[in-house]
């Protein structure tokens, strides 16, 4: 069996890459999202594992600081820690899953370190 594909997606914060990923997934059947592990409250309509997966402070720093790390890439944003599991996106990949990850630029800059995403940065710019 083939190893599957790392679709990273990223923009800056408003471009719509959440709404576009949505559709996107709707549409191709066999894509697998990664759900990113973070340590803020859920928001109401939330699900735990399914929106995020919802951990403390002190789980998070310590898959952190998993050696090698935990996370493909991960991020300190208005004091809540957001990352991508390492184990969860190699164990998808090794099946032949193909797996998507909806981040930031700087989270997707940090997995072309760490890993050979195929990578898709949507702008705003339109002029």
């Amino acid at each position: 069996m083939a190893e599957g594909v790392l679709l990273v997606v990223s923009a800056p914060s408003g471009c719509g890459k959440t709404t576009i990923l949505k559709k996107l997934m709707a549409e191709i059947s066999g894509l697998e999202f990664s759900v990113s592990h973070t340590t803020r409250q859920a928001r109401p309509g939330e699900r735990d594992g399914v929106d995020y997966h919802f951990v403390s402070k002190e789980a998070f720093i310590a898959m952190r600081d998993q050696q090698p790390s935990g996370f493909l890439e991960w991020a300190e944003v208005h004091g809540n820690f957001y990352g991508t599991s390492r184990r969860d996106v190699e164990a998808l990949l090794a099946v032949g899953k193909d797996v998507v990850l909806d981040i930031d630029i700087q989270g997707a800059e940090q997995v072309r370190t760490n890993a050979d995403p195929v990578t898709v940065f949507i702008s705003s710019d339109l002029g």
